[in-house]
């Protein structure tokens, strides 16, 4: 199993590199164009220069995450705009839960109205 190991650490990088190039959008690749990376990627996947050659010089990197950088990407629970959202959310179905609460009261109040002057509550 052990001599299998190189031959799957080249396929697995070839993989990669290969589905990288084919996601990153034209705009972040750098050097040559889409399709030239694709067909070096293609032609020298075995010897790993392709691969290689589109992880160090072919598309643009960002800064690591720890970085001065701006993250393009927040967690839900430190993105102030969606907390905001959440608290909308949660608003509005207070005030239906109310509004129905209110509706069910009424209707409960009349009913009780209704029996208590001898109407049938069925008739109306």
């Amino acid at each position: 199993m052990l001599r299998y190991l190189p031959f799957l650490l080249v396929l697995a990088l070839w993989i990669y590199a290969f589905i990288d190039c084919l996601n990153t959008p034209e705009d972040e690749v750098r050097g040559l164009p889409k399709v030239a990376w694709v067909f070096i990627i293609l032609l020298f996947g075995e010897v790993l220069v392709g691969p290689v050659a589109w992880l160090v010089a072919g598309k643009k990197r960002k800064a690591a995450a720890g970085g001065p950088a701006s993250r393009e990407w927040v967690a839900p629970d430190d993105n102030p705009e969606f907390l905001k959202s959440l608290k909308e959310e949660k608003e509005k179905d207070d005030e239906q839960l109310l509004k129905d609460w209110e509706d069910d009261l009424r209707r409960r109040e009349e009913e009780l109205k209704r029996r208590e002057s001898g109407e049938d509550p069925k008739d109306g």
